[in-house]
C-alpha cells in the first residue's frame, strides 16, 4: 500500500466534512412523525384546556398507511369500465311469478336476521364519536389548525440550515486549461426576533484545488464566522410583525371551539335521526295493528254479506281499506329500511351491518326557564358567539397592520465578519479577530408610492365594517334562537298533553264499537281506526318533538356538555330532576293555555 500524504489527508477531510454536512440534510427528511403527532397533541390538549367546560380534545389517532407510490396512481389515462350495450344484460321477471314473489321479497326486506346488533340511543352516541365521518372530519379540521400553528411557531424558532456545494469550472488560454475543483460548505443558524427582524450566524468554509496539478501549493482552504442582525424601525416593526402568528394561536382557539360546538350539534343531529327512526317503527308497528284491525272488519263484512245483513258496497270499504293499508304498510317499511341505511352510513357502519334500532326510553325533565333567561345565557355560553366577538377584533387589528404598512421603510442593520488570517493558504479554524470585518447602517426607503397600501387599508376598515354588522346580525340570531326554543318546549309540551288525550278518546271510541258492533258501519269502523292510527302517530311525533325541543333549547343556549364516548353529560339538577308524569287530565281550552307541568320525554314505543 502507498504511503499516506499530506495532501491526501486533506482531500480526505474536505470530502468526509462535505459528506458530513450533506448528510444531516437528510435528519429532516424522515417520514417518522411520532415527533410530530406528538408535539400536536400537546398542543390540542393545551388549547383545549383553555376553552374549561369540560371541553375534550381529539383523542390521539392511528398514523393511516401510506401506500407505495407505484402501481396506477402514476397512470397518467385510467383506464375506464363502460361496457357496450350489447354485453349488458337485463333479466325481466316472470309475469307469472313476479304477482307472488313480489310480498314475499317486501316483507323479507324488512325483517332482521339472527345477528342483528341492536342499538340504543347512547350507543348511537358512541358508535359516531368513533366512525362517524362527519366526525373524524371535525377532528382533522382541529388537528390542521394545530398543525398550521406549529408550522407558525416554527418560523419563529431558531432555524439550522446546512448547504454543500462542489463546483469544478475549466479555463482555456491558449490550449492550456486551469480545472479548479471548489468546495463550499455553509452551516448556519437564523433567530427572529419578537418584534420585526432577524439575527443570524454562519459559519463558511471554502476549499479549493487545481485539478490538474496535485502539487503543493495548488490546495487553499479559508472559513469564516458571520454574525448578522437587522431590525426593522418603522414598516414591519412592532406588532405588526407578529401578526401571522397572532392570527395562527388565535385561529387554534376558534378551531378549539367550533370543535367542541360540533361535537354538541353532532350529538344533537343524531339524536333527532335517531328519535325519528324509532318514529317511523313504531308508525309500522300502529299500521301492524291497524291491518289486524281492518282485517278482522274485512272477515266480519263478509260473514255479514253471506248472511244477507250487509249490501255488497259496505264490505268492499272493508276490504278496500285491507288493500290500501297493506300498499301503505309497504311504503312505511322501505322507507324505515333506507332511513336505517342512510343512519349506518351516517354513524360510519358499512351499509351490510344488520341493525336494528332498540326501543329506548330516554326521559329529560323540562327547563324551568324565560325566554329572557334562556337569552342571558346564550349571550353567556355560545361558542361560536365568542368566536363572532373575537373576530370583530381580528379585523380590527388588520386595520392597524394596514396603517402600519402606510409607513416608511427604516431598517438597522449590522454585522461582523471572523475570517481566518488572510494570506495564508491553510487557515483552518483560527480567527484573527485584528483582522474582523465590522459594517453597520440603515436604509430609508421613503414611502413615494403606497397606493396599494392605500387600498389594503381601505379595504380593512370595510371588513371591520362588516365583521361588525356580521356580529350583530349573529347576536339577534342567537336571541332570537334562544327565545324560540324556550317556546318551542311549552308548544311541544301542549301538543304532547292534546296527542295523549285524542288518543285517549280514538281508544274509547274503538273499544265503544266493538261493544256495539252490530250497530256501527263499516266505514265508521274504517274511519275510527284510521283517527286511532293518526293520533298514535300524532303522539309518538310529539314525544320525539319534546325530547328534541329539549336537547335544542340546551344547545340553542350553551349548556350541552358532551362526555368523551360522545353521550349526552348530566348537568347539575338535570339527572336529579323528577320526571313529569303524562298528561290524563282533558286538553284546556286554547284560551286558557298556560305552561303546564311537563310529561317524560321517550323514545316513541310500539303501541
Amino acid at each position: 500500500m502507498g504511503t499516506l500524504t499530506r495532501h491526501d489527508l486533506r482531500r480526505s477531510c474536505s470530502i468526509a466534512a462535505a459528506s458530513f454536512l450533506t448528510g444531516s440534510l437528510f435528519v429532516g427528511c424522515s417520514t417518522d412523525l411520532s415527533d410530530i403527532d406528538a408535539a400536536t397533541d400537546r398542543l390540542l390538549l393545551e388549547r383545549t384546556r383553555t376553552l374549561g367546560g369540560d371541553a375534550i380534545q381529539p383523542a390521539p389517532r392511528p398514523r393511516p398507511v401510506v401506500e407505495s407510490r407505484s402501481g396506477v396512481v402514476y397512470t397518467e389515462q385510467p383506464p375506464s369500465r363502460n361496457p357496450r350495450t350489447d354485453e349488458l344484460r337485463f333479466t325481466p321477471r316472470n309475469p307469472a311469478e313476479e304477482a307472488a314473489d313480489v310480498q314475499r321479497r317486501l316483507d323479507g326486506y324488512a325483517q332482521h336476521p339472527a345477528d342483528v346488533r341492536t342499538l340504543s340511543l347512547q350507543d348511537a352516541f358512541r358508535q359516531g364519536q368513533e366512525t362517524a365521518r362527519e366526525h373524524l372530519t371535525a377532528q382533522e379540521d382541529y388537528l390542521l389548525s394545530a398543525i398550521r400553528l406549529l408550522k407558525e411557531r416554527h418560523l419563529w424558532d431558531p432555524r439550522l440550515f446546512a448547504s454543500t456545494s462542489a463546483v469544478a469550472t475549466a479555463t482555456g488560454t491558449n490550449g492550456s486549461f486551469v480545472a479548479p475543483l471548489n468546495i463550499i460548505n455553509s452551516l448556519s443558524v437564523s433567530q427572529r426576533l419578537p418584534y420585526g427582524g432577524e439575527v443570524a450566524a454562519a459559519w463558511v468554509w471554502n476549499a479549493t484545488e487545481q485539478l490538474r496539478d496535485s502539487a503543493t501549493g495548488r490546495y487553499t482552504q479559508a472559513s469564516s464566522l458571520v454574525l448578522s442582525a437587522s431590525q426593522p424601525l418603522l414598516r414591519g416593526a412592532g406588532m405588526a410583525a407578529r401578526e401571522d402568528l397572532i392570527q395562527a394561536e388565535r385561529e387554534l382557539v376558534y378551531a378549539a371551539r367550533t370543535y367542541e360546538e360540533f361535537r354538541r350539534s353532532f350529538l344533537v343531529s343524531l339524536a333527532r335521526d335517531y328519535l325519528s327512526l324509532a318514529q317511523q317503527a313504531a308508525a309500522i308497528a300502529s299500521q301492524e295493528q291497524s291491518l289486524r284491525l281492518l282485517q278482522g272488519l274485512q272477515v266480519r263484512t263478509r260473514a255479514l254479506l253471506e248472511a244477507g245483513r250487509i249490501a255488497q258496497f259496505e264490505a268492499n270499504i272493508a276490504e278496500s281499506e285491507v288493500l290500501r293499508t297493506i300498499g301503505t304498510l309497504a311504503s312505511q317499511r322501505e322507507r324505515y329500511v333506507l332511513a336505517l341505511e342512510r343512519f349506518k352510513i351516517r354513524l360510519g357502519l358499512p351499509v351490510d351491518v344488520p341493525l336494528a334500532i332498540q326501543e329506548s326510553t330516554p326521559a329529560l325533565p323540562l327547563p324551568e326557564v324565560t325566554p329572557d333567561q334562556a337569552t342571558a345565557l346564550a349571550l353567556d355560553y355560545r361558542l361560536d358567539l365568542q368566536t363572532r366577538r373575537d373576530r370583530l377584533d381580528d379585523a380590527r387589528r388588520s386595520v392597524d397592520v394596514a396603517v402600519n404598512g402606510l409607513l416608511p421603510d427604516a431598517n438597522l442593520s449590522g454585522a461582523v465578519t471572523l475570517r481566518t488570517k488572510p494570506g495564508v493558504r491553510e487557515g483552518g479554524v483560527v480567527y484573527e479577530f485584528d483582522d474582523a470585518i465590522y459594517s453597520a447602517g440603515i436604509t430609508v426607503n421613503w414611502p413615494l408610492d403606497r397606493r396599494i397600501e392605500r387600498l389594503e387599508l381601505r379595504e380593512a376598515t370595510i371588513r371591520l365594517e362588516r365583521a361588525q354588522r356580521s356580529l350583530e346580525e349573529f347576536r339577534d340570531q342567537v336571541v332570537v334562537e334562544a327565545r324560540s326554543r324556550v317556546r318551542e318546549i311549552d308548544r311541544a309540551r301542549y301538543a304532547l298533553a292534546l296527542a295523549e288525550k285524542s288518543v285517549q278518546i280514538n281508544e274509547l271510541r274503538a273499544r265503544e264499537q266493538e261493544i256495539k258492533a252490530d250497530e256501527v258501519t263499516a266505514q265508521q269502523v274504517v274511519d275510527t281506526a284510521s283517527a286511532l292510527l293518526q293520533a298514535r302517530n300524532a303522539r309518538d311525533q310529539a314525544r320525539s318533538d319534546l325530547y328534541n325541543a329539549v336537547l335544542d333549547y340546551l344547545l340553542a343556549t350553551g349548556q350541552i356538555r358532551v362526555e368523551r364516548d360522545g353521550t349526552l353529560a348530566p348537568l347539575p339538577g338535570l339527572a336529579d330532576a323528577p320526571t313529569p308524569a303524562p298528561a290524563t287530565q282533558p286538553a284546556p281550552a286554547a284560551g286558557d293555555m298556560q305552561p303546564t307541568q311537563p310529561a317524560p320525554l321517550a323514545a316513541p314505543s310500539n303501541p
